[in-house]
């Protein structure tokens, strides 16, 4: 049963309430009239429906969210599946169940799409969810501090409001495969318990439950994370100066013979493999040759050096590591680390090291080779934003990489992907690719908006494709460009193409700001308030805002930015100069590709 929506009361604009107290309450009001029972029969089932949400900062937990979602409806469930973008919180008091599939990035943070509901629901007086089953699916990384932290916090907060577990959060790691299917054949065995509908629905196995998903897959494309195209690397060149205290490359991959299609704005994913220096240093720590044979699931027989070569994560350690190998090797020394009040010395210790860090600073003999692969977590893609435009470079993918090199404890340090492309790949050479969409980092469907593009060092990449795409499918609306580096002479990327298009006019504004060239760093959030009043004319004529970059400082100085510049130039007081910016980020006005 649908009710129309002139029948769904909603709150008066002139209501003594502040905008957001009225959202909440239109969407409580909504909610509770949209989801109302068509009759008896269908109250008594108390999980008929089941709402399925996720927020998603690369998109992973959007995909997982949408598998989960058709193997609920292949088992006789009704299925809802949104974003909690644009999700308004009071919305859940009407559900009955809903599962959660979240990612964390940064220092613990909600993905950009879950930040506005995550505060709405932490509200003050927020309504009970007596009422809601949930459940909730934590994605993280657990090299970082606080793996899992929003799926974590979700988690406390919904039971916090009263709702009831449906099964016990579950913390996934870099590798989804497993926890992902674990918690999805939990809740379809609990829904069935608690249900009507699927009590009385066919119990199909998870892999009869997953057939819709297989059936797509004609129309999906030919290459994926699992299925990667083995592409040509057609060039490669420096795009720092010699002197540059660091290296970033331009890349070129050919896609001539290859099945591989997307959008400005998407990801390239290069599948690694590690140092062969790295995993010798592995081994000469450990009682084992490397010949021994090893049985890896979905991978089959492999040496333990090509398991290790291939397969599995060692550049990093994690608590999580460190815990499995001290247990496994009777380690007292690292067993007193992991203490909760010694945290402060584990971070310390983890910081800057690897598994030849561990294994010969702690030395401890491992029973079998397989006991190694235990605590290692498998070796993962590495995303590089695309720096061309299909439009502009056909059957080209180009990316924009910048190599890691470090010194910690005494060793040098190398990126795992990063100093592969940049030591070990030349040109001629093919590598297993694949295209990573993002949806949330578009060119506005209309090409006469003008756009306003923030990437500092590599972050100009997906610029640099938005460029390319809009002079290649005739946009005529207005480009402005805040590019930072080091220095000017070492560090400027895509200098010429760059100062080229300013030069025609396709670049209406090129701002730079070099830190190193003067006595006073100056970032791209120093020249955005140099140019406020402009910057805010521009969002005023509708201007789109991108940024794309570090997570952890740039991106956050550049949001406090641009709500100082909001309050300053409108006259707005700090809270509606929040708001001014969370309305441009529904509005899809400011996206952001951070990590």
């Amino acid at each position: 049963m649908s009710i129309a929506p002139s029948l769904i009361p909603s709150i008066p604009d002139d209501a003594p309430f502040t905008p957001a107290q009225r959202t909440w309450l239109n969407g409580y009001l909504a909610g509770l009239y949209s989801y109302a029972p068509a009759s008896a029969a269908t109250a008594q089932s108390q999980f008929a429906r089941v709402a399925v949400l996720y927020g998603s900062q690369t998109g992973t937990a959007e995909g997982l969210a949408r598998k989960c979602a058709k193997e609920l409806k292949a088992a006789g469930f009704t299925v809802s599946v949104a974003s909690l973008e644009g999700y308004v919180p009071a919305t859940l008091a009407a559900e009955r169940c809903a599962l959660f599939v979240v990612s964390t990035y940064g220092e613990g943070e909600a993905p950009d799409s879950a930040q506005a509901f995550f505060e709405q629901l932490c509200v003050e007086h927020f309504p009970l969810l007596g009422d809601l089953s949930f459940a909730v699916l934590a994605l993280g990384d657990s090299h970082y501090e606080h793996f899992c932290q929003f799926g974590k916090e979700l988690d406390a907060k919904l039971e916090g409001l009263g709702g009831t577990r449906l099964i016990p959060r579950v913390d996934s790691d870099v590798e989804v495969d497993a926890p992902f299917a674990q918690w999805k054949k939990a809740i379809l065995t609990r829904l069935r318990e608690t249900s009507p509908v699927g009590a009385a629905a066919p119990a199909p196995t998870l892999d009869q439950a997953a057939a819709p998903e297989r059936n797509h897959a004609a129309s999906a494309p030919a290459h994926s994370r699992e299925n990667p195209c083995l592409s040509l690397l057609a060039e490669k060149r420096p795009l720092t100066h010699p002197s540059s205290t660091k290296l970033t490359l331009h890349l070129d991959f050919s896609m001539e013979d290859a099945d591989l299609r997307y959008e400005a704005g998407d990801a390239c994913g290069v599948i690694p493999q590690n140092s062969p220096a790295l995993i010798d240093a592995v081994l000469s720590s450990l009682p084992f040759s490397g010949d021994e044979l090893m049985e890896i699931p979905k991978i089959g027989s492999v040496t333990l050096r090509e398991a290790l070569l291939h397969h599995f994560a060692v550049n990093r350690i994690s608590r999580k590591m460190v815990s499995v190998y001290a247990r496994l090797t009777h380690c007292a020394p690292l067993e007193t680390m992991l203490a909760p009040q010694c945290q402060a010395e584990l971070e310390n210790y983890l910081h800057g090291r690897d598994l030849v860090d561990l294994l010969r600073e702690w030395p401890g003999t491992l029973q079998k080779p397989g006991d190694l692969l235990k605590f290692l977590p498998r070796l993962v893609p590495r995303l590089y934003s695309i720096s061309s435009s299909p439009a502009a470079h056909p059957r080209r993918v180009h990316t924009t990489v910048s190599v890691v090199r470090y010194r910690a404890h005494e060793r040098d340090r190398h990126g795992v992907c990063s100093t592969l492309l940049a030591d070990r790949v030349q040109v001629g050479d093919r590598l297993p690719i694949y295209i990573q969409s993002n949806q949330k980092f578009r060119l506005p469907p209309d090409s006469t908006v003008p756009v306003v593009m923030i990437g500092p060092g590599t972050g100009v990449a997906p610029f640099r494709a938005f460029l390319h795409e809009r002079r290649a499918t005739g946009a005529t609306g207005r480009n402005w460009l805040f590019f930072g580096e080091r220095s000017a002479a070492t560090d400027f990327l895509y200098r010429e193409e760059l100062e080229a298009m300013r030069a025609d006019g396709h670049l209406t504004y090129l701002d730079t700001a070099f830190s190193r060239d003067q006595d006073r760093k100056i970032y791209v959030q120093d020249l955005m308030m140099q140019n406020a009043r402009q910057l805010w004319g521009w969002i005023e004529d509708g201007a789109f805002l991108y940024v794309c970059g570090d997570a952890e400082r740039m991106a956050r100085d550049v949001d406090r930015t641009l709500r100082s510049i909001i309050s300053g130039e409108a006259g707005m007081q700090e809270d509606a100069a929040l708001e001014y910016l969370e309305n441009l980020k529904s509005d899809r006005r400011y996206q952001r590709d951070i990590y």
